[in-house]
């Protein structure tokens, strides 16, 4: 077993007049050859997007990119015609497969109303296919009645067998989400290579604090807890493969 705490200032960041963009991995202008990619987790963004502001139009091909939205709502658009808001407890996946074309951006969900002023928070994650060249599409299920304190509940899956709120193209690879109050606690699934990850409030790991935006990378780990010690959020990849298997 091997395991390696991240810390959030650790982050390479892009910061514009618009976008702050923390990178748990190369991406973007910050190339790090000894930190791209964990399993098959290439990218995993955590962005705060001001009102009326975003990424417009722009490609994708060959990923699995799953955003889940911790405050405020991020509206969604594609050349596949699929369109709509993304909010908190809502499991988003879009398939780039081939080739697509989206844009996410921070506009009000009915209108462009200028009293629109709220940020949007989020963590996008892009993960690798195993299959290159199949259709795009897009997938979301609001698990909010789901998500209950102490609960570990499957966000998306390719896992045959796995039960899961949206399907990835990826059958070694499974996100999973908990929200925790202070004191509560969920075991973490045993893989390969686990990638945890504190979107809010703090815990503990076998000794070892993690407070919010901090990660936790583990190779052949699983089985241990994660306790809340403030009221929490915590997202885990547990992946069987390595990027190239």
């Amino acid at each position: 077993m091997s395991k390696l705490i991240i810390r959030s200032d650790e982050r390479a960041r892009t910061t514009t007049e618009w976008l702050d963009s923390a990178h748990s991995f190369s991406f973007g202008d910050h190339y790090d050859p000894t930190n791209t990619h964990h399993g098959v987790l290439l990218v995993q963004n955590e962005d705060v997007v001001a009102p009326g502001q975003g990424f417009d139009t722009h490609p994708h091909a060959e990923t699995e990119i799953i955003t889940w939205v911790l405050s405020g709502s991020l509206v969604h658009q594609d050349s596949e015609g699929n369109a709509g808001a993304i909010y908190p407890g809502l499991a988003q996946r879009m398939s780039a497969g081939r080739g697509i074309l989206h844009s996410e951006r921070n506009d009000h969900v009915e209108s462009p109303d200028p009293v629109h002023v709220d940020p949007v928070h989020f963590v996008q994650m892009w993960v690798m296919p195993d299959e290159f060249g199949i259709d795009p599409g897009y997938e979301q299920l609001d698990i909010a009645s789901e998500l209950q304190p102490g609960r570990l509940v499957t966000v998306a899956s390719g896992a045959p067998g796995h039960d899961s709120a949206i399907r990835i193209a990826n059958r070694g690879a499974t996100l999973s989400a908990a929200r925790l109050t202070a004191g509560q606690q969920v075991v973490i699934p045993t893989s390969r290579f686990t990638h945890l990850f504190v979107t809010r409030g703090s815990g503990e790991v076998d000794g070892d604090l993690l407070s919010s935006s901090d990660a936790l990378r583990a190779a052949d780990f699983g089985g241990s807890t994660v306790r809340a010690i403030t009221d929490a959020e915590v997202l885990i990849w547990s992946m069987d493969a390595r990027l190239g298997e």
